[in-house]
């Protein structure tokens, strides 16, 4: 149970509404944790996130990016041919929906079904737009002045 409501900011900001949905959802009661997962940082500008998704085949996941959100869902196909009958089942095979928000310019670069688990690898792959760049400061005189935008120094 969350202690705060995010209601009187939705009311008083503009533009912000992906910011407070974002908190929203991470201060859920995070009840479903199935299927479990890990997300590492495997690099300086790459992830990856890794799902159990034991008794999965490739044909029963489905990975979908769509703006900056990844959707990881999976449902069991009934086996129909299988003649065998379950004395016990331990290993949970329902289906589920897995949703990560990506930040800005993070990218799906693969996804791979190893061991049971279920590799999905980002990067983020900045623009040359959006990386900081100098802007020259320009006096009445002949002079300019170069000044770095990433706050480092001011020349």
């Amino acid at each position: 149970m969350r202690s705060f409501d995010l209601t009187p900011f939705y009311r008083s900001t503009v533009g912000f509404d992906r910011l407070f949905s974002l908190l929203d959802q991470a201060s859920g009661d995070g009840s479903n944790g199935y299927p479990p997962y890990n997300i590492e940082r495997t690099g300086e500008n790459d992830f990856r996130i890794s799902v159990a998704v034991s008794g999965f085949s490739p044909n029963d996941i489905s990975i979908v990016a769509k703006e900056n959100t990844l959707t990881i869902k999976g449902e069991k196909v009934a086996n129909e041919n299988s003649q065998a009958e379950v004395l016990y089942r331990g290993i949970a095979s329902r289906a589920f929906e897995r949703t990560f928000q990506l930040a800005d310019f993070v990218q799906v670069k693969n996804a791979s079904l190893e061991n049971g688990l279920l590799h999905v690898d980002l990067v983020r792959e900045i623009p040359e737009a959006a990386k900081p760049r100098q802007i020259p400061i320009s006096t009445g005189s002949a002079t300019a002045k170069t000044v770095e935008t990433d706050g480092k120094q001011a020349a």
